[in-house]
């Protein structure tokens, strides 16, 4: 398994990913017009994050088979279509850093990638000068979190445009 940056390139093949990981992962935790709702309106890719170059994929067999990024800016989650169109710096010193939108193919799901990601990430955060993480979990991440080191803060309903709400939970590390 090889970690690199994802690139502009890679976007295609990340929705795709995107999509089969929320839709294999996450039955039995939303219904299904919550996936569909969060799919259109809340998970998406953060271009952002790509030029940032603090977002990476793993490849295994020729093929993405996770993601997952960490951010110096102040979105906690959400793609593109979800944020504010100026994503203001954090404060290494005051502020923790973000992870942002991890997701595994169903197929290579407990592998260790999420967690490879995770180390790859905190490492990054640290050499930038943070001392913490935050993230908000969907709730099939957050038993992996959770033996990532992470503590929840508060559960949040998140509303969505058509009316649907989406369980999320704030999460925090000291790294």
């Amino acid at each position: 398994m090889m970690i690199r940056p994802a690139t502009f390139q890679d976007i295609p093949e990340l929705k795709k990913l995107l999509d089969d990981s929320v839709r294999g992962l996450s039955k039995g935790y939303y219904t299904t017009s919550q996936i569909d709702s969060a799919l259109k309106y809340i998970f998406g890719i953060d271009t952002q994050l790509i030029i940032d170059g603090t977002y990476y994929v793993v490849e295994t067999d020729g093929n993405i088979a996770g993601c997952g990024g960490w951010s110096r800016r102040k979105t906690l989650y959400g793609g593109d279509q979800h944020k504010e169109l100026h994503d203001t710096l954090l404060d290494p010193i005051s502020e923790p850093a973000r992870i942002r939108a991890f997701f595994v193919h169903p197929d290579y799901a407990r592998r260790g990638i999420g967690r490879q990601i995770m180390d790859f990430c905190e490492g990054e955060a640290r050499k930038h000068g943070f001392s913490s993480l935050a993230l908000g979990a969907t709730l099939p991440g957050v038993p992996l979190y959770k033996a990532m080191g992470f503590t929840e803060i508060d559960q949040v309903a998140e509303p969505l445009q058509d009316g649907e709400k989406l369980e999320l939970v704030r999460m925090i590390k000291n790294i």
